[in-house]
């Protein structure tokens, strides 16, 4: 087997000898690129970002920025990556060498002070600046433009840059306003631009990895068919996709493994399929690609993403990984059991269908059996009309739950034919508000009906006082949140 390698900045490198468990950032370091920052080591500061080659949505290639913090190196093994060093364009011998747009933008704006965050703040613009689907937004009337406060919208500039592609990195002396105003004066890239010419051409095919150091192994299979033979050859095997949750676990609390198993490239994990009476969602799509080829039409998902961790995170996250984790405050397993979504379990024998509402057994305990992976997540067709996610957290984005309601209703001449309502953060797994979708179907959705399914809501699950809420905010948020549908929800429904 060829020796695990990565491309750096156009230079291949070997990976060895770094240990398997080894990050992106701290071979990048090690190798005297310490643009590259550590900040947190968890994925919330970004000031470790680089842009890494992926298959893109509508070119071959997106240049995508990830938390290196977080990735095993032997995970890009024959992948592409650039760091902040690499965005600029080397000088004639005794010249200096030419900053890229983005750099510039933020070096002339002022959009830099100590510099500890600028890096991560340049590959995340810079991948945002790469997209290929950034459209240029009307001009802004006379008057207006970045420099006031009078944009009528505040996230997205003139020249179609989304401000939260920048939601994962964090400044703690700049002050946003002038890494706002670099952001929406970048131009579009010219043609002779070599990483927009590289988006024309496909990324590198995943590397079959085995790489052993140090008596641990990082094994990235071929195929699923691979995968599922190695899980149950090795079922103490870690199975990892954008390895956004395993990350934090190797950084923060030191835990190493024997086996680490890949599966977020393998071929079949990574479909989107919509059909007459489902959408399949492969379980190693990202949420950025998810988000991306949905492009709306689940509004219920379109409404959780931007409030799903950060861009950066969601770049690698996946579905499998969030409902592997079996988090009683993951985000999208509220939203998947409002849409009656089942998990399609597979291993070496064959494949079964779980319904999300019977795939949670306990604390972080599913039916997931040893050497089982989820495949895909599917959702029925039609959707319900009506839908709606509460996130409850401290920040509007980039935070951890407290709560999360989500909402699926179908409402048929003022009456409330179907309910479906999940909740996170309140019982030691995700949970259907059964009890609450009782008191709504057959009725009127009226003030009356909705204030005493509230108060039943209240009462739903079995929260508990935490640093992040106590267990009655918890219970009167859930309340809540129902009373806030019905007010957000009564005109369009009555019209």
């Amino acid at each position: 087997m060829v020796a695990a390698r990565i491309t750096v900045n156009g230079q291949e490198a070997p990976i060895a000898p770094a240990a398997p468990h080894t990050t992106v950032l701290d071979f990048l370091r090690e190798r005297g690129l310490t643009g590259t920052k550590e900040g947190c080591a968890e994925g919330e500061c970004g000031a470790c970002s680089v842009l890494v080659a992926r298959p893109g949505v509508n070119k071959p290639t997106d240049w995508v920025a990830v938390n290196a913090c977080l990735v095993p190196v032997a995970a890009l093994d024959g992948q592409e990556v650039i760091t902040s060093e690499g965005l600029a364009t080397p000088g004639e011998p005794g010249t200096p060498a030419v900053l890229h747009p983005v750099q510039e933008e933020m070096a002339v704006r002022g959009g830099s002070q100590c510099g500890y965050c600028t890096p991560g703040f340049i590959c995340s613009m810079a991948s945002e600046y790469y997209r290929p689907d950034r459209c240029a937004h009307p001009e802004p009337a006379e008057g207006t433009g970045t420099d006031t406060d009078t944009d009528t919208d505040t996230e997205h500039g003139p020249n179609g840059f989304d401000l939260h592609s920048l939601s994962g990195n964090l400044c703690r002396c700049t002050g946003y306003r002038p890494i706002r105003d670099a952001a929406f004066a970048v131009g579009t890239p010219t043609d002779d631009d070599p990483l927009a010419r590289r988006r024309e051409q496909a990324p590198p095919e995943p590397a079959s990895t085995e790489y052993t150091r140090d008596e641990a192994t990082f094994l990235r299979p071929g195929t699923l068919a691979d995968a599922l033979r190695l899980l149950r050859e090795r079922p103490d095997a870690v199975v990892v996709a954008g390895s956004t949750d395993w990350g934090v676990e190797v950084n923060i609390r030191s835990r190493r493994a024997h086996c680490v198993v890949a599966v977020d490239r393998l071929p079949e994990l990574r479909g989107l399929r919509v059909e007459s009476d489902h959408i399949e969602i492969g379980a190693a799509q990202t949420l950025t690609e998810i988000e991306r080829r949905l492009d709306g039409s689940v509004p219920l998902l379109a409404e959780l993403f931007p409030q799903f961790a950060s861009r950066l995170i969601r770049n690698s996250a996946t579905l499998g990984g969030n409902l592997g984790t079996g988090s009683p405050i993951g985000d999208s397993p509220p939203v998947l059991l409002a849409l009656e979504a089942s998990v399609v379990l597979a291993d070496a024998d064959g494949e079964r269908e779980v319904p999300l509402a019977d795939y949670f057994t306990g604390y972080r305990q599913s039916v997931r059996r040893p050497g089982e992976l989820i495949g895909a997540v599917r959702i029925p067709l039609p959707l319900s009309p009506v839908t709606a996610f509460h996130k409850i957290a401290k920040r509007r984005f980039d935070d951890i739950s407290s709560v999360a309601v989500a909402f699926a209703l179908d409402i048929e001449d003022g009456i409330v034919r179907k309910a479906r309502i999940g909740l996170g953060g309140v019982a030691a797994t995700p949970i259907r508000a059964l009890a609450t979708e009782a008191a709504l179907e057959g009725k009127p959705w009226g003030a009356e009906t909705v204030e005493a399914a509230a108060r039943v809501l209240r009462a739903q699950g079995t929260p508990m006082d935490d640093h992040r809420a106590s267990a009655g905010y918890r219970s009167a948020m859930l309340g809540q949140s129902l009373l806030k549908l019905y007010a957000q929800t009564t005109e369009a429904v009555s019209s």
